[in-house]
């Protein structure tokens, strides 16, 4: 490392006593700060993570085929075929895990790992590589946090019935659920059923942009060749997705709750929103939007139906639950997962609703702004309060449920360096923004960092990565070295002084060994 490095790092250590004070939330703190029962991980997912799509019996899920399509909207026609190729090298991401001292990992299950044709017979292979995964994180005292849907349903059942679009798929999932629980319950107390279930049925079923890559003109981000309906199908998506979650729940404490003593919930994409106006047609605005986005599946879960500004914006295009379906969906959860990493600002937008033909977006009647105009930027802006904002507004619109911060994180451009100093000013933020709400009383009961490695990334591919790893894609063994925020998040779980890490990291050396 250069001294130029070696001075930039001391200047950190005195940008971070300032930096989370300048932002709004707690200067100073320290792992011993949150709860006893706290718990501190990172994330990754199967097909961002495993690579080998087609060994040892994995068949073709819809990220592999989205993924294939000519058409896709992923940044230089990436795809996860090798990924970190974490089916073979899982074994050595763990002692990173152990070194940089993580006490949970979030990951999912690959439904067409385990079973290759969506129902029926259990990959042997696929279960052994679970067994192994979960075994060895457990021997080092490391909580897994499994995720059974990442996007990722058996290209099989897309083929054979439309997927989520048929409420077939509801007794697929819950036939699937049922394997992983018998096989993995007596070692998994933490399930998720869907990894942002919102996000999942609008970038999937309305913009095209997440499998299967499904939309209509003019709502589309791609050429919507797959076909689909944006005015109608993500709602229809939405509903089976609630069915799905509901009846797995139902399973799960009926068959398995008695004896292995686990938790169960969903997971959903949450901004928070800056009025771009202070006009009450923009707070206006910005309460639809929470309704739109995580009141479609918290308020279910919470009061047993969609939120009336749904129903009435949009219809009958968004399906109705019997008496039955609305108390079994009510109180179907343990927790709630939230992923989170940007504060956005919103300006309401009525002529939107007044279109022939609406989205989602449309019915709710307001526009979003990301970073000015760009809606998938590269790098995330620090907003912390955003994030206590959020958890408050959980807090008091839906009864303070117990919340688990299942992502946050910054992405950057993959560049090659190892000197991440906007991610560790990042994660410093955030994490003060948690304790600072946990103050204020909401009940979040984790934080999970996205991601633990630089992954494969849902649309920018490896332009952007968010791991606290860097992973050598020129090398052929991919090759992992710790960045600066892996330093920087080891030295906070470990409970050590926050800013001895930029003093004790003063060589490339330092950066690539164990701590």
């Amino acid at each position: 490392m250069s001294s130029n490095s070696v001075h930039l790092l001391s200047f950190i250590t005195l940008i971070l006593i300032m930096v989370t004070n300048a932002y709004g939330v707690v200067d100073e703190y320290v792992r011993d700060d949150f709860p006893a029962d706290f718990v501190f991980g990172a994330g990754t997912s199967a097909y961002q993570y495993e690579g080998a799509v087609l060994e040892d019996g994995r068949t073709y899920s819809i990220w592999d085929t989205l993924a294939h399509y000519s058409g896709n909207n992923i940044y230089n026609g990436a795809n996860g075929d090798v990924a970190c190729d974490g089916y073979h090298k899982y074994k050595e991401d763990i002692e990173l895990m152990v070194d940089t001292g993580l006490e949970a990992l979030r990951f999912s299950v690959s439904w067409s790992r385990l079973i290759p044709n969506g129902r029926g017979p259990v990959n042997l292979k696929g279960l052994q590589y679970y067994n192994d995964f979960i075994d060895i994180l457990i021997s080092h005292g490391i909580q897994p946090h499994i995720t059974l849907h990442h996007s990722d349903l058996p290209q099989i059942l897309e083929d054979e019935y439309g997927g989520w679009l048929s409420r077939k798929s509801v007794k697929d999932f819950v036939a699937y659920a049922d394997v992983c629980f018998r096989e993995f319950g007596d070692r998994v107390l933490h399930w998720t059923t869907f990894n942002e279930a919102n996000v999942f049925a609008l970038g999937g079923y309305d913009l095209g942009v997440l499998p299967p890559g499904r939309c209509s003109y003019p709502f589309g981000y791609i050429n919507c060749t797959n076909g689909g309906d944006s005015t109608s199908e993500p709602y229809i998506v939405g509903h089976h997705l609630l069915l799905a979650h509901a009846s797995t729940v139902r399973l799960y404490r009926k068959k398995y709750k008695a004896t292995q003593h686990g938790f169960i919930g969903i997971n959903i994409f949450a901004y928070w929103y800056n009025l771009d106006s202070n006009t009450i047609e923009d707070e206006k605005a910005a309460e639809r939007a929470h309704d739109f986005y995580e009141g479609w599946f918290l308020n279910p879960l919470v009061y047993g139906d969609y939120p009336e500004i749904m129903k009435k914006n949009a219809g009958s295009r968004i399906p109705n639950f019997t008496k039955q379906e609305s108390e079994r969906i009510k109180g179907s959860f343990d927790f709630v997962g939230v992923n989170h990493y940007d504060t956005i600002s919103i300006k309401n937008n009525p002529s939107s609703f007044e279109m022939e033909t609406r989205d989602m977006y449309a019915d709710m009647a307001a526009t979003l702004i990301v970073n000015g105009t760009d809606m998938f930027p590269t790098q995330s802006e620090i907003t912390p309060l955003g994030l206590q904002k959020l958890l408050n507004y959980l807090k008091e619109k839906y009864g303070n449920p117990p919340i688990y911060i299942h992502e946050n994180g910054q992405g950057q451009p993959r560049n090659g360096t190892l000197i991440d100093t906007p991610r560790v000013e990042y994660l410093h933020a955030y994490i003060g923004a948690v304790l600072d709400a946990i103050r204020n009383g909401s009940n979040t009961m984790g934080y999970f960092t996205w991601s633990f490695l630089d992954l494969f990334e849902m649309l920018s591919g490896y332009k952007t990565s968010y791991g606290l790893y860097y992973v050598d894609l020129d090398d052929k063994e991919l090759t992992r070295y710790p960045k600066l925020s892996a330093h920087w998040y080891a030295s906070f779980l470990k409970g050590k002084n926050m800013s001895g890490i930029f003093e004790n990291v003063n060589s490339q050396e330092t950066l690539s060994s164990s701590y």
